[in-house]
């Protein structure tokens, strides 16, 4: 079975509402409110994240109140990457120093996912990555995994998806793809171990 990782969260630690508390040319903002929190995530993967034409200006045309927010998430997107996920990276390296392929699964803008790649080199670590910037559409839509199976010639069964975000764990699992739902605490070559994942 091929592993295939998803980044943000899993390999590369990020907190988009993190940058909300930020101050802006002196300023401080006030925490978000619980919903406005949520609403910020939501679009983020909606839009700015996955980079899907016109998701952005959408998203802020339908939360006017939130434009402001979307805008400075998408400005200062850099601000909210963070360390790389040690454990996960050296699981990940592992697999490719077995000659096992890694492939990966992302909501990821273009530009966004060319700056990450500079920025961690294990980024350049995949023998297929599908990114939804590149693609122009974002998991859960089942087209993206579609286009995985396409490009990795692989049947769904043959491969199992690590991914933070409960919604895309389950897509991938009505496409008949094992699948992890990875958050803190979880240990991955358990699972993998599990699966029948050779480490």
């Amino acid at each position: 079975m091929i592993v295939v990782f998803d980044i943000g969260g899993v390999l590369i630690r990020w907190n988009p509402r993190s940058l909300l508390r930020r101050p802006t040319r002196g300023v401080t903002p006030p925490p978000p409110s619980p919903s406005t929190a949520r609403s910020i995530d939501v679009a983020a993967m909606a839009g700015v994240v996955a980079g899907v034409s016109g998701a952005m200006k959408a998203r802020a045309g339908a939360l006017p109140k939130l434009a402001r927010e979307l805008h400075l998430f998408d400005g200062r997107w850099v601000e909210i990457i963070g360390i790389p996920i040690e454990e996960n990276v050296a699981l990940l390296r592992r697999l490719k120093a077995a000659g096992r392929p890694v492939h990966a699964l992302s909501n990821f803008a273009s530009v966004k996912f060319a700056l990450a790649r500079r920025m961690y080199d294990v980024l350049n670590a995949f023998d297929v990555c599908v990114v939804s910037g590149h693609v122009g559409v974002a998991k859960p839509d089942r087209r993206i995994y579609e286009i995985l199976f396409e490009q990795a010639a692989r049947k769904p069964p043959e491969l199992v998806l690590i991914d933070d975000t409960i919604a895309n764990v389950r897509a991938a699992e009505t496409l008949g793809m094992a699948a992890i739902h990875y958050r803190p605490g979880v240990d991955l070559e358990a699972e993998l171990k599990r699966r029948d994942v050779a480490l």
